[in-house]
């Protein structure tokens, strides 16, 4: 990797644990700089402001969430199965990149609108068009897909947010199970 990429990629990184900790707002280009040990002007070389560099890594793991998550979809399992899947990935960022998943979360109304419709790089259509696979097949009743959507990520989201401000304690993956039943429950799917 070239030098010019590896620091890009350190900006990106501190950038989103200062993000994820201190928001966009309270987090100013020499806090990023301080956090990858360069001027302030090599920032400006990779990103043309701070609100372009939020804007970039908002989009980018936005996209890459929802691929995920489409590729579950795509495999065309049984609704119950991309549930315990879907709830799994997100268990698993929460887990292991819980500044992404802290970033994601805590900024997206500063972001969705720049969020293009495919559903390959929108959680919430990737998510919706799950629910609305589902009730073509059969598997559910006929409703709202958006608003299982909304209930779905709302369910995961919840708990993640209370673990983020201390109110729940250990892994988000230990309340996996549960949270795929609960989102099933909402779907209309028994569940044991």
């Amino acid at each position: 990797m070239r030098d010019g990429a590896r620091t890009r990629a350190r900006i990106e990184t501190e950038a989103l644990r200062l993000f994820a900790d201190k928001g966009v707002a309270g987090t100013s280009v020499r806090d990023i700089a301080a956090a990858v040990g360069v001027a302030e002007a090599a920032l400006y070389r990779h990103f043309p402001s701070k609100d372009a560099l939020s804007r970039h890594l908002f989009l980018e793991g936005y996209a890459a969430l929802a691929g995920d998550i489409g590729a579950v979809a795509a495999r065309q399992l049984p609704l119950g199965l991309v549930i315990e899947e879907v709830v799994a990935i997100f268990c698993r960022l929460f887990d292991d990149n819980r500044p992404l998943f802290s970033f994601l979360l805590l900024s997206q109304h500063a972001h969705l609108a720049d969020v293009p419709e495919e559903a390959d790089k929108n959680i919430v259509e990737a998510v919706r068009a799950i629910f609305a696979a589902a009730m073509g097949r059969g598997e559910i009743p006929d409703g709202e897909p958006d608003l299982l959507a909304a209930l779905a990520l709302g369910i995961v989201a919840q708990p993640a947010i209370f673990t983020i401000y201390g109110r729940l304690s250990g892994p988000l993956g230990d309340r996996a199970g549960d949270l795929a039943r609960a989102v099933k429950a909402v779907a209309g799917i028994a569940t044991a």
